[in-house]
């Protein structure tokens, strides 16, 4: 059984805990936070072996077998680093990191020590994705000709998403599902692409708006934000009908139209703990092929949607 542990100790933490400590290939071993009586706190609550107060004492632990990085996301190169030099295989939060030569030592990193190291963009590894695949594929829908797709709520209080410095913005916080949406439609044969954003006084961007044109003359147009409430649909358009996807960031309802725009099929993804086991079995099944990436999160696409970001930020006056 994979022993897993956890760095760092806040909410998106909290919820990979209840989700390994209900899945049973997975073994929620430890939790490491830069608070040894948290530690120990959130190792009561989840029934798990061990607790650190510091991250060098988890990555020193021989029986750690993954680590899930659970730390904002300005702090996930460091702490990837840290794990990958002690040898241990590495989970990721997105954004994987905050720009693209980040993400290119650490994947350097990790052939070097023969480690898995993956990105937990979660709606990758889900259900919904084959099930998408598989009305598309089956040509129900005829020839997909482009998607649109948005993603936003009203977060523009939390105030490490309005600050600079912990590279903050609606960009890498919520828009980085859209570019991944439209690539596992679309691949990533990626001709253009274009973007425009709306900046707040402070300098990160409140809104954002991403257009991609892909090879076959296929187009995805999308928009996030932290400005307000989306809809969260996702709709993908074939010469012959449509998709509607409820919920872009974790699939509810998938709804196929024909060209009359008359409802056909609705299909549900199965039940879920929480929608991380997905990602943590994926890296279950990769560490014990010896696989060093996950085929749903290639390191290729991770890297180049970061590129794509990094263009778009450095366009905007906003590099990180």
């Amino acid at each position: 059984m994979l022993n897993i542990a956890i760095l760092g100790a806040g909410t998106i933490a909290r919820k990979m805990a209840l989700t390994i400590s209900k899945m049973d290939t997975i073994n929620a071993y430890a939790i490491a936070a830069r608070d040894l009586e948290r530690a120990k706190a959130f190792a009561a609550e989840f029934n798990m072996q061990k607790a650190y107060g510091c991250y060098d004492d988890l990555v020193n632990d021989e029986n750690v077998d993954l680590i899930y990085i659970a730390t904002p996301h300005t702090m996930h190169y460091e702490h990837a680093k840290l794990c990958l030099e002690h040898n241990k295989n590495v989970l990721c939060e997105k954004p994987f990191t905050v720009n693209a030569n980040q993400a290119k030592e650490l994947f350097k990193l990790a052939e070097e020590k023969k480690c898995l190291i993956t990105e937990a963009m979660w709606t990758r590894y889900m259900p919904s994705r084959k099930m998408i695949d598989h009305i598309i594929s089956s040509g129900e829908i005829g020839e997909i000709t482009s998607l649109t797709a948005n993603l936003g709520y009203n977060i523009e209080n939390i105030p490490r998403l309005t600050d600079p410095t912990l590279a903050g913005g609606a960009l890498l916080d919520v828009g980085v599902y859209m570019p991944n949406f439209a690539m596992m439609v679309f691949g990533n044969k990626i001709k253009s692409y274009s973007s425009h954003a709306v900046i707040c006084d402070n300098g990160v961007d409140a809104m954002n708006s991403i257009t991609m044109e892909f090879e076959g003359g296929k187009m995805a147009v999308m928009h996030s934000s932290m400005r307000g409430a989306l809809s969260l649909k996702g709709s993908i358009f074939g010469r012959k009908g449509y998709i509607e996807v409820t919920n872009t960031n974790n699939p509810e309802k998938i709804e196929v139209f024909d060209e009359n725009f008359k409802l056909i099929k609705t299909l549900t993804p199965p039940e879920q703990i929480t929608g991380f086991e997905y990602e943590v079995e994926s890296c279950r099944k990769a560490i014990e092929d010896g696989r060093l990436e996950c085929p749903e999160m290639p390191h290729a696409e991770t890297i180049q949607v970061l590129e794509m970001m990094d263009e778009m930020r450095k366009n905007w006056g906003m590099p990180y």
